[in-house]
Parts: structure tokens; C-alpha cells; sequence
């Protein structure tokens, strides 16, 4: 795996990240006049990477621009899409090891900066007969402001979006439900969290019929996996609880998908799950000082001749019967088992992340994701500055009462689905709501999680998007703020 490693001494190979190309500026980098002039004029006609081979005997030199953003997170994301750049470049020449430079005194560009470029790098060619793999191995960072933890942490970073995108990408003949488990034990050895995995009997004593619903159909029993980091000294008595959909695989069940859906992707239905493995690898990896719980469902939506059947009632752990209209629905079903699951935990705050619905795609395309939820509007406000220092934005949708309606059945307590085109995000977490007494904030991930193409740094298929904002949230809001003996208030707040 990629290494990113702090520096006081520069390699063969470097790369000057350039705010400032006036010839001023450039003649305090120590370049030569006709250097100057070169990359002034490829710099002024759109050029973002200029290669400057042999500076030194052996060396080469990558300038590379950097745009000013009207706010600071835009100069940030510029920063990672000049990483993404520079990668194009260097992989092209084989490059295996470089030094990254930066004329600003902010740290947090150069680390960006690092961050765009080893994002750029991830692969999945684990079935390739003869992949043609990235050869870059090491980046080193030589910056006055950045410090070893600095690159510790942002190595740290990078793995656990690696990780998140491996097992979405994994295909559904290798990770079933069971196979998921594994996986998650694993990497809870590996990072230093506890893990355990509840099987088809405990699914049922414990009587989670949404679980047991979609998973009806399948050959593979679901599992129920219970992630937990708690270490000694930490903030909070009262845990954050990470909820993820982990449907493996969705077919849609007896509501087939067409194939206009891109069947062939529902392999990333579980980008939920995925995300909260990969906080749980970040937080325990680097130690932070919080108490947080992971809720997994896990299970695919396969059809058979036992595949629940629209029309069917099914009753929930919490004991709430649900009129099933739709089989494609599925996600909504075993995210309720485990948000009344998280009730056990008298938790603090509650989020669940879901590739949950099209409406939500269709509402604001890859470009954001939706979430919508009842908690301090302070937290918000914590979440959404998170979400855009690391460009995983957010836009928030209402919960309001005039949705529950939607949702009334004449034969259950709920219908599944408001059986309608409209507002069918927000009915989903208007659904989900239900089965929720604690702050709780949920996640509609279905356009942000899986890229049909290449996006800058975010490569093509998974994403690993939310782990990056979530680990940023939690150490720069949750962690400084949390100092509570008791959980949250819950404050509904406009409806």
C-alpha cells in the first residue's frame, strides 16, 4: 500500500505545488529565468502540470498550479484535483517515489495536496490475469508546518477509504453476507476494535423482522454485525453509533430492477456498511478518544420461491407491522432492526449511512449527498463544515410531519414505500424515523457512494465517500464538544 511519509530531505523527483506564478513569486523557488518563463506561459494557457526534467543531475521537477478558491474549502479541493493532475503526469513516467513542496504556508494545502495524489492512485486489479498496477509507492511530504503525525494521520486517511472501496468493489460471489463478517473481523484485529457477529438464530430470537424479510429469499443466512471501539479515557459514557446498510447484493427482490438500473453496480448497495468499517479502521487505528458502536445488517435481496412478496405484512424488532409494497425497498427494512437495536446502547447520537434511494440521486446527482434527521441544529451545522472541508458535501431535505402520512398503510401500522414518485428520499428516512427515539441523523448515500466514471481523485466505482467528512467530524466536533454524562436532548425542531 501506497506510503505517505513526512520529509526533511527531498528525493530525486519533486513537485512544487504554484499559487503564485508571477516571475516574482518563481524567483524565490530558486528557478531558472527560461524555467521561469516556460512555466509562466504554459501556467497563463491552462496548463496545470509542467515537467521540468534533470534541475539537478538526476532530478526532475513537477510545477504544478494551484487554483485559489473563492472559499477556502474550493482551494483545498483544488489542491486534490492538482494531486490528481500531478498523478496523471508522473504514472505516465513511472514515477515510484516523489517529494511534494508547496510555496504556501498552510499546511492544510500540501496535505490536500498529498491527499488528491494518493486518492488518484487506488486500483482494484485483484482479478486481472496481468494488471497493469500504479507504480507509485511513496510520497513524501517537505513542509515547515507538517509534522510526522501530520503524515501519519493522513497515511492513516487513505487507508481506510482504500479499505471502504475494496469491499464495495468486491464482487457478490466473494463477499456474501458471511463473507462481509469476515472481512470486518479482520480488519477489526488489524485496527484494534471489537467485533461481534450475530447469525440467523440470534437474528431470530431477537426477532428482526425486517432482516429476516429480505433476506427470505437467499440461499446465504444474514448476519448482524456489532462493531465496538471503547477506549480507555474516553469522552464520552453515552456512544456514537454507526448504523450501514450492508445488502451485499439487491436485486430488488419479486419488484426486479429493469435492467436500466445497471444491475451489475448493486454490488455497491452496501457502501453504507462499507463507510462505517472504514471510520471504525480510522478511529481505532489512530487512537482517538471516543466511544462509538457500528450496527451492520447484512444481507442480499435475492429471488426465489421463498422471496417475501409485495402485499406481504412483516413485524419489525420494535414490534411495528409493516405492509411490504415494494421488495426494492429493502434497505429502509433492515436499517429499522438496527436503529431499535441502537436503543440498547442509550446513545448519544445516532447516524445510519444507506445507498438507500434513486430519489436522492435523481434529487442532486454525485454531486452531494442527501441528509435529513432530528438533532441539535448546532450538529448540522458541525456536519455540513465537515462535509464540505473534505468536499463530501451535503444537502439537507425536511422531515416534516406532512411525509408521515405518506407512509400509512390500511392493513399495517406503515407501508414500506409512500407508493408514489415524489419526495421518495425524504419518505424513506421518514420511515426510518420511526423506529428512532434519540438524535439521529441518517445518510442517503446512493449518488456519491459508486462513480460510473472517473471524477478527479475519486476514482471510477467506489468511492468510499463519508469517511473522510465522518472521521473529520467526529475529531474536530464530537470529540472537542462532547462532555455529557447524559445523552442528547432530542429538540424536533420546525416541522
Amino acid at each position: 500500500m501506497l506510503s505517505i511519509r513526512f520529509t526533511e530531505t527531498a528525493s530525486q523527483d519533486c513537485a512544487l505545488l504554484i499559487e503564485d506564478f508571477s516571475e516574482k513569486a518563481l524567483k524565490k523557488q530558486n528557478l531558472e529565468p527560461d524555467q521561469i518563463k516556460l512555466i509562466n506561459r504554459y501556467f497563463t494557457a491552462g496548463k496545470s502540470v509542467i515537467h521540468l526534467p534533470e534541475v539537478e543531475e538526476d532530478s526532475d521537477l513537477y510545477c504544478v498550479k494551484l487554483e485559489k478558491g473563492k472559499e477556502d474549502y474550493l482551494t483545498l479541493e483544488n489542491a486534490r484535483k492538482s494531486g490528481f493532475a500531478l498523478f496523471n503526469e508522473i504514472n505516465a513516467l513511472k514515477v515510484e517515489e516523489i517529494t511534494l513542496l508547496s510555496e504556501n504556508s498552510n499546511p492544510s494545502i500540501i496535505l490536500a495536496f498529498a491527499e488528491g495524489l494518493a486518492l488518484s492512485a487506488y486500483q482494484f486489479n485483484k482479478y486481472k490475469s496481468k494488471p497493469k498496477n500504479n507504480l507509485l509507492a511513496i510520497i513524501n511530504i517537505m513542509h515547515k508546518a507538517v509534522t510526522a503525525a501530520d503524515c501519519k494521520e493522513l497515511n492513516s486517511i487513505i487507508e481506510a477509504v482504500t479499505h471502504a472501496k475494496d469491499l464495495v468493489n468486491e464482487p457478490f460471489l466473494s463477499l456474501g453476507a458471511e463473507d462481509l463478517s469476515d472481512q470486518i473481523k479482520k480488519l477489526g484485529k488489524e485496527s484494534g476494535f471489537k467485533v461481534e457477529v450475530l447469525g440467523l438464530g440470534e437474528i431470530e430470537d431477537l426477532e428482526m423482522g425486517g432482516i429476516l424479510a429480505v433476506n427470505q429469499g437467499s440461499v446465504e443466512d444474514p448476519t448482524f454485525n456489532i462493531l465496538e471501539y471503547k477506549p480507555k479515557g474516553a469522552v464520552n459514557k453515552h456512544p456514537l453509533v454507526l448504523v450501514g446498510k450492508g445488502v451485499v447484493y439487491d436485486t430488488g427482490g419479486l419488484s426486479l430492477k429493469t435492467p436500466s438500473v445497471n444491475m451489475e453496480t448493486m454490488k455497491c448497495d452496501m457502501g453504507g456498511a462499507a463507510a462505517v468499517v472504514g471510520i471504525f479502521h480510522l478511529i481505532a487505528k489512530l487512537k482517538l478518544p471516543v466511544y462509538i458502536v457500528g450496527l451492520i445488517p447484512s444481507t442480499d435481496n435475492q429471488l426465489s420461491a421463498t422471496s417475501i412478496t409485495p402485499g406481504d405484512v412483516i413485524t419489525m424488532m420494535d414490534g411495528t407491522t409493516v405492509e411490504v409494497l415494494n421488495t426494492d425497498a429493502e434497505g429502509r427494512l433492515i436499517l429499522a432492526d438496527a436503529l431499535t437495536y441502537a436503543k440498547r446502547y442509550n446513545p448519544a447520537l445516532v447516524f445510519d449511512f444507506a445507498t438507500l434511494t434513486g430519489a436522492a440521486q435523481r434529487a442532486i446527482g454525485s454531486q452531494a449527498s442527501v441528509y435529513m434527521g432530528i438533532t441539535d441544529q448546532i450538529i448540522k451545522e458541525e456536519i455540513e463544515a465537515s462535509a464540505y472541508a473534505t468536499f463530501e458535501r451535503l444537502v439537507e431535505f425536511p422531515l416534516w410531519d406532512d411525509y408521515k402520512d405518506l407512509l400509512k398503510s390500511d392493513i399495517a401500522d406503515l407501508k414500506n414505500v409512500s407508493g408514489g414518485v415524489n419526495s421518495g428520499a425524504i419518505t424513506a428516512g421518514k420511515f426510518l424515523e420511526n423506529f428512532t427515539d434519540y438524535p439521529w441523523i441518517h445518510f442517503d448515500i446512493a449518488g456519491t457512494a459508486f462513480n460510473s466514471a472517473q471524477d478527479s481523485y475519486r476514482s471510477k466505482n467506489a468511492t468510499g465517500f463519508m469517511v473522510r467528512s465522518m472521521y473529520y467530524y467526529i475529531k474536530n466536533y464530537f470529540i472537542p464538544s462532547i462532555k455529557l454524562e447524559e445523552p442528547v436532548v432530542i429538540k424536533k425542531g420546525k416541522k
